[in-house]
């Protein structure tokens, strides 16, 4: 959520602001709702210093003796009409926080202008692409032809964008996960973390998947409406909601690997062939809360640990500064890592790195105190894979692929494979 200063601010620079990201903010519904709520709370403050100046009146007339019974009667129609005025206040605040909950965060300022990802702006590569040539395949090829990937018996038991993978792809999957995991934990100080897979709407709100991105939401209608996680991102970010930290506490660096269920509204047609876009995926997520003025140089740090990575792996790849039109709407800055796929001659996403500011922990009260008897100050949260399990999988068998359909197993991964210096190659 915006900071409410922005709001009762200049509107005018707020909207150039937000329309960086394409986003076009109403300031007149704005403005209207803001002078309702105004209106709304001086009427009842009015209204209650009104009803407690009558009433000291009441024990006065008792003390003469008068009649007392029209005062009382003043006062109760000023309590009825403070009870009605108190909800004109409560629907003026509810309608004016549905609309700020629907508002996108403010692009920080070296966020590359456009409209769209046509405008996002290489910062750097890593690695040597390997070029087309008539022996390569793609991963659905290779995964198919050994047996041990299948999109139609999972599209059997659920629909379709769902896969089943077997022995060695399976366990490829679980050694990427495992390796990732003890990078993160060993090499870059993060602390591992379990956490719920379904969460309720109070925890969707605090990250910003609602109100906007329910329609990519796997919604359960239980006693109690629960969701399907979209990203490790959510209950972690939750872990700290309602906290106030301390110094010594900071910074919060923690990663967690779970699987995420998204619905891919929007997207039917896109990446329909293999394990790009799925319903059903696993990722290991990495997760900062930091002070304000330690935040850009948090997210350099997760960016680059998220990085090593694919370096560890040798999986050529690039970074890219995403522009303000291809933001997503709880962001203020990200870096998408994306990987070099051999199979589609092309880069594709594999991680994005986000620095949100402080609009979740606004959300989410997530505050820490520089010492005993200071004002809490609110927290920066950034987040990013590191990395998509699902995508490296597709990456390794891509880049690792042999003239005759086996697959190289990269040198950090041989450890987790039982010492195996290749796959697929039976």
């Amino acid at each position: 959520m915006l900071d409410p200063k922005l709001i009762r601010g200049d509107l005018n620079d707020l909207a150039a602001q937000l329309a960086r990201r394409q986003f076009t903010l109403d300031i007149d519904q704005l403005s209207s709702l803001e002078a309702t709520r105004k209106s709304s709370q001086t009427a009842m403050e009015s209204l209650q210093a009104e009803r407690n100046r009558v009433s000291k009146a009441i024990g006065a007339a008792k003390a003469k003796g008068d009649d007392t019974s029209e005062i009382m009667a003043t006062v109760a129609d000023l309590g009825m009409q403070l009870d009605a005025e108190k909800l004109r206040f409560e629907e003026a605040s509810k309608a004016l926080q549905s609309f700020l909950l629907g508002l996108p965060n403010v692009p920080d300022s070296s966020v590359p202008e456009g409209k769209d990802e046509a405008s996002n702006v290489e910062v750097r590569r890593w690695g040597q692409p390997r070029i087309q040539d008539s022996e390569i395949q793609d991963h659905v090829s290779l995964g198919e032809a050994s047996g041990l990937m299948d999109f139609e018996v999972a599209a059997t038991m659920s629909q379709s964008r769902f896969v089943t993978l077997r022995g060695e792809l399976a366990q490829l999957q679980r050694a990427l996960t495992q390796f990732m995991l003890d990078t993160h934990v060993n090499d870059h100080g993060y602390q591992e973390v379990y956490v719920p897979f379904l969460v309720n709407e109070d925890a969707l709100y605090g990250t910003g998947q609602l109100p906007k991105f329910g329609e990519d939401l796997f919604k359960l209608t239980l006693e109690r409406a629960l969701y399907l996680i979209p990203t490790a991102e959510v209950p972690v970010t939750n872990l700290f909601r309602d906290r106030i930290l301390s110094p010594a506490e900071l910074p919060i660096k923690m990663v967690c690997h779970t699987p995420c269920f998204r619905s891919e509204a929007g997207s039917y047609g896109r990446d329909t062939r293999g394990m790009i876009r799925q319903h059903q995926f696993e990722k290991v997520e990495l997760v900062q809360l930091v002070p304000a003025a330690d935040s850009a140089d948090a997210h350099e740090e997760l960016t680059s640990h998220a990085e090593a990575i694919l370096q560890k792996l040798e999986l050529p790849y690039r970074v890219v500064s995403l522009c303000g039109g291809d933001l997503g709407a709880s962001s203020s800055k990200t870096f998408d890592l994306e990987v070099w796929l051999p199979g589609q001659q092309q880069y594709r996403e594999i991680s994005s790195c986000s620095n949100f500011k402080d609009y979740q922990a606004r959300r989410l009260q997530a505050r820490w105190r520089l010492e005993s008897g200071a004002k809490p100050e609110l927290l920066h949260t950034l987040n990013g894979s590191g990395l998509a399990v699902g995508r490296t999988l597709v990456a390794v068998l891509e880049n690792f692929q042999r003239p005759d359909g086996s697959v190289s197993v990269p040198d950090v991964l041989r450890p987790y494979l039982m010492g195996k210096s290749a796959l697929l190659n039976d």
